[in-house]
């Protein structure tokens, strides 16, 4: 049975030539007969392409030769069909819109939890120093309700935009907690977690999201399956498309 690799992945580096960029990544993902979305801004790239697994690792090869992409990860699944219709490059203000141009990952990650770390925090009930644990989901409301990690808190957002109010709303529930900020494949985590920091909570982004998570670990304390923005809709817990 033919098999589709889909790869997610996303990474805060200063681009200028968007244009010329564009232009080159798009060639060169419709000679390899991908298909996908890339996104590119001042502030990085953030892409999703599925195709079979050697031009696919091919095409992430040839971007990493780039110094500018050369820490680029990719979060990895599998399905028996291309959820893709068509292949797009797009220049956009921002790979993840936050509407908040000092927050810049680029100059410096906040910190981050392993989806081990994570798993091991989560048996435990608390972290390695006693603290409890507060999961906090980044995503829309319409995503959280595919499914979460048991016990997160949802703030119902309808855009990524209003996650600084909301923040600001709840520091004070979140103060002296342990936060781990968590999304799909952790392209919302990394603004968050700054933005959540910058307000004075002690806040970790998952590495890798949701994807990274549920690849690396299993679906320990997760309930429902994982929305993605693609023709399979969802994944459960073994990174399988729903049927």
């Amino acid at each position: 049975m033919t098999r589709v690799l889909n790869i997610s992945a996303y990474l805060f580096t200063p681009l200028d030539d968007l244009a010329g960029l564009r232009e080159v990544l798009r060639a060169r993902a419709m000679a390899s007969g991908l298909r996908g979305t890339i996104i590119l801004a001042e502030e990085g790239i953030n892409l999703f392409l599925a195709g079979g697994e050697e031009v696919v690792r091919a095409f992430l090869d040839d971007l990493r030769a780039d110094a500018r992409f050369a820490e680029l990860t990719a979060k990895e699944s599998w399905s028996p069909s291309q959820p893709f219709g068509k292949m797009l490059v797009k220049i956009k203000r921002e790979i993840i819109r936050m509407d908040r141009p000092t927050i810049s990952p680029s100059a410096g990650r906040a910190p981050a939890v392993s989806p081990e770390q994570l798993r091991r925090w989560l048996d435990a009930g608390v972290d390695d120093d006693g603290r409890d644990v507060v999961l906090l989901d980044t995503r829309n409301a319409f995503e959280v309700d595919y499914g979460r990690f048991d016990g997160a808190i949802d703030w119902r957002l309808e855009r990524f935009t209003q996650f600084p109010g909301a923040a600001g709303a709840a520091r004070d529930e979140l103060a002296g907690k342990t936060v781990v900020s968590y999304c799909t494949g952790g392209i919302r985590c990394e603004k968050a977690t700054i933005h959540l920091r910058e307000l004075g909570v002690d806040a970790r982004q998952l590495d890798g999201g949701i994807l990274g998570y549920l690849e690396q670990v299993g679906g320990a304390h997760w309930s429902g399956e994982c929305f993605v923005f693609d023709g399979r809709e969802a994944l459960g817990a073994d990174l399988a498309p729903r049927a």
